[in-house]
């Protein structure tokens, strides 16, 4: 196969990324220990020269290594949330490192190489292709859940992440293997080309569907397949955290849309059943689950579970359109929906676990009590915190409420009332536990003997610019949207 210039251009943002996360690899052993604080500022060049990377790339739009990457505006609209995601964890992580003593180069390097599969992702056009993607992104956040290499709860999350991500993707390559055997092919175009020419799927084919949901609802946390997010999201290191729960959902629900809404959209009334199913059972699961929860890094994971059931719904309104062509625009509506949901969810995530970051320093102080009076504490920290915590909950002038509007008007477009109205039962539980926090922080009296030290710059503007992006998607997200509809798969 011949590259040619074209090519590398359509791949030029996952290249930056590897090049600079080799120099950040190859530059450690030559710093003293006093010197590595340029690691991270090495890392955060290579994510904005990925950024410009991504605007060449989205002025060569087309099909690269013989169809293999296929850039478009979805692909972009990608690039630039997960590029995004990832410049913010590094803001969110240098001070961090250095306090815990774990200030090393391949923290950033892994970061850097698991955008790359991340990237890769949102623009395969095949199925293989995916899994090389999904795996770069995975083998990379297995390690840094890990990278407190001296504490037993982080070596217990990253050998439970790996175990269980191991089985889930097992079940993904099986369910590629399966469709391969139902068509004969693993590009996603001719996969719903050759399904679109037959009656009704074959039952190899429907078990390859069933199998790569699986694979697939393991990679968002959706229930049944849950199981790994509290404890992973606890042990990991609280950055690391904030990136699982905003970068790789992110690009997981990416190549979600794009398998299922191109490759698998002749068979769409197949899975509708599943993914209805799913967003229930993971809305109840995560919020209930929620509830009960003392530790504030759990509380959010489970919080994390409940809001893919919430972009679910909008899977399943966008589905249910594809039987009614004159929906058109109401399920464009409902993949930007997703897309817009995503954004706003990461600036929330991102914020709320960066806040979390700070206050529990050397991943102690997570227990809700121990954010007793942090308002006279440290003022900036609680109002950033409330904000989060109020946008998660979905009240008006925040990104989650437009969020879950656009979410829930998409289900109601699509006749799944039902579904809205159990959508909106889980919010109202939400409550109960995001105010909880926000009492604990402005009502309660501060107890212990809990210090938080100064607000470092690098996460003040992290803090910053999630709480402001998240009140913008509130009060203006017309401007976003917009871009979220242009950016949806044909």
């Amino acid at each position: 196969m011949i590259v040619s210039s074209t090519d590398v251009l359509r791949v030029l943002p996952e290249i930056v990324l590897a090049v600079f996360g080799l120099l950040v690899m190859g530059a450690e052993p030559f710093l003293r220990r006093a010197h590595k604080g340029v690691l991270g500022p090495l890392a955060l060049v290579g994510v904005a020269a990925a950024l410009a990377a991504t605007v060449v790339q989205g002025l060569h739009p087309g099909y690269a290594f013989n169809r293999l990457i296929h850039v478009d505006n979805f692909g972009i609209f990608f690039h630039f949330v997960l590029l995004a995601i990832t410049a913010l964890t590094i803001l969110a992580s240098l001070r961090y490192l250095e306090r815990e003593n774990i200030n090393h180069g391949e923290y950033y390097a892994l970061l850097l190489f698991g955008t790359v599969g991340m990237g890769v992702m949102a623009v395969a056009n095949e199925l293989v292709l995916v899994f090389l993607g999904l795996e770069t992104s995975s083998i990379a956040t297995y390690v840094l859940v890990g990278f407190r290499r001296t504490e037993l709860k982080s070596n217990e999350s990253a050998m439970k992440y790996f175990l269980l991500g191991s089985f889930a993707t097992a079940f993904l390559l099986y369910g590629i293997a399966l469709l391969f055997g139902a068509t004969g092919t693993t590009f996603l175009p001719d996969i719903a080309r050759l399904l679109g020419s037959q009656d009704t799927p074959s039952m190899l084919a429907l078990m390859g569907i069933a199998m790569l949901f699986v694979g697939l609802g393991f990679k968002v946390a959706s229930a049944p397949f849950q199981v790994w997010t509290p404890d992973v999201y606890e042990g990991a290191p609280t950055p690391i955290t904030a990136f699982l729960s905003a970068g790789p959902k992110a690009a997981a629900f990416a190549v979600f849309l794009r398998i299922f809404f191109t490759a698998l959209e002749p068979a769409h009334e197949a899975w509708f059943g599943i993914i209805w199913a799913s967003a229930l059972l993971t809305m109840f699961v995560g919020n209930l689950g929620a509830l009960v929860q003392t530790n504030i890094k759990r509380m959010l994971a489970y919080s994390s579970i409940a809001h893919a059931g919430y972009i679910l719904i909008a899977f399943a309104a966008a589905n249910q359109l594809l039987t009614d062509v004159a929906d058109e625009q109401a399920r464009v509506n409902a993949m930007a929906a997703v897309l817009f949901y995503l954004v706003a969810y990461a600036l929330m995530k991102l914020g709320a676990f960066a806040v979390v970051a700070h206050v529990s320093a050397g991943e102690r102080n997570q227990d809700i009590d121990d954010y007793a009076g942090l308002h006279s504490r440290h003022p900036f920290l609680a109002a950033c915190l409330t904000i989060f915590l109020l946008s998660l909950i979905g009240l008006p002038l925040t990104g989650g409420f437009l969020g879950k509007f656009y979410v829930f008007t998409a289900a109601v477009q699509a006749d799944l009332i039902w579904l809205v109205i159990l959508g909106v039962v889980n919010s109202v539980l939400s409550v109960a536990y995001y105010l909880r926090v926000v009492k604990v922080m402005y009502m309660n009296e501060p107890g212990g003997t809990l210090t938080v030290a100064p607000v470092p710059a690098p996460l003040a503007f992290v803090l910053t610019f999630a709480a402001l992006g998240t009140l913008y998607l509130g009060v203006m997200p017309g401007t976003v949207f917009q871009i979220a509809s242009r950016s949806t798969l044909p």
